[in-house]
């Protein structure tokens, strides 16, 4: 579990430990501190739980890095990634372990539930949203498990492929553990979605921190497309083609335009701040989806170096398999 600055949240991820039915004796738990200064080495030096627990500190260099200080110490053959933001139902270690008994070289992604009271924003919804909606899909068999879907706030697998694959490339700033997928794949990994190995999402995420997500997600789809072969960029063009009309016209008038891009997001901005406040949540929702296509695409944009590099990218990639 890498963690930098949630000392509280840390704290209720780590009692929740105490209750899983997987034994304890059977299972170590390693945190890295990327960096904090809110009091969790002190804290961490202090704690007793009922189970091993080990816990190391880097200087910030986020959380690749510090998942793979956490692999290198790490003693289990298989590796659970926990974000310091989820409370893990207590049969979550428990199913991750029993997927990996059942078939081997098995990416494990667990769902990442929202909380059945507890305030947020409509940003915070809305991802939640989003992630129900692929959970659904998986469970109905509309489409399998993929790279796209390892968020390691909630996976696991075979430590041994893990360092196979060299672990996590920490110079993306988003969507490593994405990258990671890919380089898993390509291995032969198996990617399988376990609903028994379920965990309980608390973020807490500033508006701004939210905006500049699908950004890095833009810029960080080119890099895996230019320096890693892969096929993430791709998939973005021919899902395009399925926007709603309405979120591609935006997004061909604004993207690479600063003179459109800037009123268009200003206002998509303030959209969503009114309609939370009005909770209006239908208008919220498709305020925030158009908002986060067009601040993907200007990620995008600026990867490639040019809104044409893009559009004429989309114009040939109409009908890629997924």
């Amino acid at each position: 579990m890498p963690t930098y600055q949630r000392r509280e949240s840390l704290t209720r991820l780590l009692d929740a430990l105490e209750g899983q039915t997987h034994p304890k004796a059977d299972f170590e738990v390693i945190v890295v501190d990327d960096g904090s200064f809110d009091g969790t080495r002190e804290y961490l030096t202090g704690l007793r739980p009922g189970y091993a627990l080990r816990h190391f500190a880097q200087p910030n260099s986020g959380p690749g890095a510090a998942r793979n200080l956490g692999v290198a110490h790490a003693r289990g053959a298989i590796v659970v990634f926990f974000d310091d933001d989820v409370i893990p139902d207590p049969r979550a270690i428990a199913a991750h372990v029993a997927a990996h008994q059942a078939a081997t070289n098995t990416v494990v992604i667990g769902p990442m539930l929202p909380p059945r009271a507890w305030p947020r924003p409509a940003w915070i919804r809305w991802e939640e949203e989003k992630l129900l909606e692929q959970y659904s899909a998986m469970i109905a068999g509309a489409y399998a498990c993929t790279p796209r879907q390892l968020f390691t706030a909630n996976a696991s697998l075979e430590r041994s492929r893990l360092i196979e694959a060299g672990g996590f490339d920490p110079t993306f700033a988003r969507a490593e553990d994405v990258e990671l997928g890919y380089r898993l794949r390509d291995m032969g990994s198996q990617f399988a979605f376990e609903p028994k190995a379920a965990v309980t999402h608390y973020p807490r995420r500033t508006f701004a921190s939210w905006r500049r997500t699908p950004y890095q997600y833009g810029r960080g789809d080119v890099a895996m497309h230019r320096d890693k072969g892969h096929q993430a960029l791709g998939l973005a063009f021919w899902e395009f083609h399925r926007r709603h009309v309405l979120n591609r016209g935006l997004a061909r008038l604004s993207v690479g335009r600063p003179l459109a891009f800037v009123p268009v997001t200003l206002g998509l901005r303030a959209l969503v701040h009114v309609a939370d406040a009005l909770h209006e949540r239908r208008v919220a929702r498709a305020a925030l989806s158009a908002l986060f296509n067009l601040l993907y695409w200007q990620g995008v944009a600026d990867g490639l170096g040019s809104r044409d590099e893009v559009w004429r990218a989309v114009a040939l990639h109409p009908r890629v398999a997924a």
